[in-house]
């Protein structure tokens, strides 16, 4: 798989090649069109015209498709006049010979003619803006009242966040002429300011090249000040007193939305210069793009790839679009991903067919960079999100229990092939049913959603976590001894007794206990590594709670 451009002068520069690369293509083509032109009014036979017709209409389509991307529009719009034409004697083939031969002759003046790019094929927008720093999050406060801004920092660098208070504007700006931050909290009421919280963001967004994720915390509750935190750009609105593990999650689910993992985008069309377009401005958006030009492979190309979009072309040799895509509907695997048919192809009624055989979109070429990267986006995005609402829990986002078991599979299996150790958390929080009988099923949740967040933030990417059932948790974690991550457990577990949640106007902590387990021991299956964990755990239950064993 190609490097995606690392600049926009470096995609500038490949975009060129490209439609240097589709010139050069068009000394080919063009001649070889006119040479089926020519050969139309002295076909013998009906058969020998409808063949000659239908190459016509296959290379007339694959121009209008592809020729406007590059910037040769006119070019483009001609050959879509053109197939129309060519497509209206396919279904008749009743025309007299004076009109055939007048179709002849205008398809030879289209292919001498000479063509020049009239625009310069865009590029790309901007890809996301990379998160800054440090691996470690920073988050920037605004807050006049010591107590609530100090306890906001604390909370969330205890969830792994870099966070910095500031009592007013002025020493915000500063700040900010220094580094700008992962994300901003800005509270709306601050009296000692000229202006509101809202308003000073509004003139910070402004200012800004991208907007920063904003979350707004308020003592107000009122539509009209809702109305004016969404207008600011605010991704969360939090009232006093505020809830700052629930304030946490919402952070983090913006960052995920960010910075979450490159959706992949498989490519299938039998137009090499046009998908290579086309795979280079998703990469460029920071997508994984695979490229597939024989329909023959595309078994192997979907268990390897695992592609969460496919655009698909519509008229390809040997095998068609809506056939692949039906071929491809055929395993129960394959049916959550979304199809869209990207085609020159213009008829309704023939777009409606490919889309009532297997398709989910049909997108028009020749299509902009932008709307290419939006119709692309929208949906990866809503196939992230149903594939994780099937195979995660819906108050966590973590692994669900038979998921998270199937990991510990792996992960045993890959420490027996590669001789290096893999360990296994079972974690618990204590004395859960007392939160919820003192403080209500939502702060409960609210307890859980916290420990689910606070795993995330302190574990490796390269780990696997999941909700094992109510409030138990199962952590996998590869290449990791069993004193490494009795360790690191620890640490997670002193932290989370550290966090102060807030239900009814009343603060509380709670605790956890962990159970280790490692494939040092020697383990002949996962169940047998599993069941060592929760044994673990129950001694650690059974020793006073709020302890790792």
């Amino acid at each position: 798989m190609d490097k995606p451009p690392t600049s926009q002068d470096e995609l500038r520069q490949r975009l060129l090649q490209l439609s240097d690369a589709f010139t050069l293509r068009l000394n080919d083509e063009l001649p070889a069109l006119r040479a089926l032109a020519e050969q139309l009014p002295h076909c013998s036979n009906a058969q020998l015209l409808q063949e000659n017709l239908q190459a016509i209409s296959a290379q007339l389509h694959k121009l209008a498709g592809s020729a406007g991307t590059f910037g040769f529009k006119t070019l483009g719009e001609q050959a879509r006049v053109f197939e129309k034409r060519a497509e209206l004697w396919l279904q008749t083939l009743r025309e007299e010979q004076s009109s055939l031969e007048d179709f002849s002759r205008s398809l030879v003046v289209m292919t001498t003619q000479q063509y020049q790019p009239e625009q310069a094929p865009a590029t790309s927008p901007q890809a996301s803006r990379a998160q800054r720093g440090s691996s470690t999050r920073s988050i920037y406060i605004l807050e006049d009242q010591r107590e609530i801004g100090e306890s906001m920092c604390l909370t969330l660098n205890s969830f792994g966040y870099q966070a910095r208070h500031f009592f007013t504007m002025d020493a915000l700006d500063e700040a900010l002429e220094q580094r700008l931050p992962d994300a901003l909290i800005v509270d709306i009421n601050l009296p000692g300011e000229s202006r509101t919280g809202l308003d000073y963001a509004a003139s910070l967004q402004e200012r800004l090249e991208e907007p920063l994720p904003l979350l707004v915390i308020s003592t107000q509750d009122d539509f009209s000040t809702y109305l004016q935190a969404v207008r600011v750009g605010a991704m969360g609105f939090f009232r006093k007193p505020v809830d700052i593990p629930q304030l946490e999650n919402r952070l983090e689910r913006c960052f995920s939305q960010q910075h979450g993992e490159p959706y992949r985008v498989l490519i299938i069309d039998d137009d090499r210069e046009l998908a290579s377009r086309y795979s280079l401005i998703l990469r460029s958006s920071n997508m994984l793009v695979e490229m597939l030009h024989q329909p023959q492979d595309i078994f192997t190309c979907m268990r390897d790839f695992n592609p969460e979009v496919i655009l698909l072309d519509v008229r390809m040799p040997g095998c068609t679009g809506p056939e692949l895509a039906q071929i491809i509907r055929l395993d129960d695997d394959w049916l959550r991903v979304p199809i869209v048919y990207l085609s020159a192809e213009t008829d309704i009624s023939r777009q409606m067919s490919a889309l009532i055989k297997a398709g989910d979109d049909f997108v028009t070429k020749p299509i902009s960079d932008n709307a290419l990267v939006a119709a692309v986006f929208s949906r990866a995005q809503r196939a992230r999100l149903l594939s994780n609402a099937m195979s995660r829990d819906s108050l966590t986002g973590l692994l669900k229990h038979a998921d998270i078991k199937e990991q510990v599979v792996l992960e045993q299996e890959r420490a027996q092939r590669t001789q290096k150790p893999a360990s296994v958390a079972m974690i618990d929080i204590d004395f859960f049913k007392k939160v919820n009988d003192t403080y209500g099923h939502a702060a409960g949740d609210n307890v859980i959603r916290a420990l689910a967040n606070l795993l995330r933030q302190r574990l490796r990417r390269v780990d696997s976590l999941g909700r094992y059932g109510g409030e138990e948790f199962l952590v996998v974690l590869p290449e990791c001894s069993a004193d490494q991550a009795r360790m690191v457990i620890d640490e997670i577990r002193q932290r989370f007794a550290e966090l102060q949640f807030t239900a009814a106007g009343q603060h509380f902590s709670v605790t956890l206990s962990a159970g280790i387990s490692s494939t040092e021991e020697q383990f002949t299956d996962a169940s047998e590594l599993l069941d060592k964990a929760d044994r673990a755990l129950y001694r650690a239950k059974h020793n006073g709670r709020n302890q790792v064993c």
